[in-house]
């Protein structure tokens, strides 16, 4: 039988929405009235993912949480909240919860990603909490597409404070840095790790990514459109044609069109991005 997914707050219209995207999947799931209704009915049945209200705070949502995994000690939890503070988030990730939403909300991308902790059988601990404070996050994460994802979630929300469209560059060239890091660092090993630190000064957010692979010269990297000639934007397709790679190889060129500075150590396996801010800016 397939894993259950219990969405608290029937009556509220993205949770509706969450269970709405849910049934047309065909993915078995209940809703909850609110904490009290939730956990009767995880003493009466399995769930495999909670989804909490987005009308109730983080630090309710962990303290609820505590007590669902009293009774169902491995239950998922996909946190939903009007808004976070990052010392929320720092407790959300020492938490274990699977991923963290704030507003603006995509129900379907939070029902994908209840679909996809429903689904994991795998039960290690795939983000582990190296060191966290405000301004300073460092994790260790497996090297697998669900888990950048799941960490993706995390690193929008602690960067929520910065202005809309710095944040999205950030989190675009984010993305491809890990991505990288995980597919060609580690060849989606989930065995093999990788650090990630994010940190937040007054003047620059800047993400720190380390994976397991032996590293590259970036001259070697002619299936990568970053190394290009100018007359030719698209001669790494032939590349990776001869390799059988799978089209793409824009990551770096994205990346490094997107944050202010992108740096390499010697041999390529640990990376900085950088991104400059205006500590005026409205982040609205």
């Amino acid at each position: 039988m397939m894993s259950r997914i219990l969405v608290i707050a029937r009556d509220n219209p993205l949770s509706l929405e969450i269970g709405n995207t849910l049934g047309k999947w065909n993915f078995p799931m209940e809703y909850a009235a609110g904490g009290a209704d939730t956990l009767h009915r995880l003493r009466m049945k399995s769930f495999k993912v909670v989804v909490t209200s987005s009308e109730s705070a983080v630090d309710e949502d962990l303290a609820l949480l505590e007590e669902m995994r009293a009774i169902h000690p491995g239950v998922k939890t996909i946190v939903l909240a009007p808004a976070s503070t990052p010392t929320e988030l720092i407790a959300a990730l020492r938490a274990k919860v699977f991923a963290c939403f704030t507003r603006p909300f995509n129900a379907t991308e939070i029902a994908r990603l209840a679909c996809e902790a429903a689904s994991d059988s795998q039960g290690r601990d795939d983000i582990q909490v190296l060191s966290a404070r405000p301004g300073w996050v460092s994790v260790r994460v497996n090297c697998s597409e669900r888990t950048a994802e799941r960490l993706i979630t995390f690193a929008k929300e602690l960067s929520a404070q910065l202005p809309v469209e710095t944040r999205h560059e950030m989190m675009q060239a984010f993305r491809e840095i890990l991505m990288n890091a995980i597919e060609h660092g580690a060849a989606f090993d989930p065995e093999q790790v990788v650090d990630v630190s994010a940190i937040r000064t007054e003047r620059s957010m800047v993400y720190y990514v380390r994976d397991p692979g032996r590293g590259f010269r970036l001259e070697a990297l002619t299936h990568a459109a970053v190394t290009n000639p100018p007359h030719d934007p698209a001669a790494h397709i032939k590349r990776r044609e001869e390799k059988g790679l799978r089209p793409g190889g824009y990551g770096l060129l994205l990346a490094s069109g997107t944050v202010d500075e992108l740096i390499y150590n010697e041999i390529g396996n640990e990376v900085l991005l950088i991104k400059y801010l205006d500590p005026t800016a409205d982040p609205s």
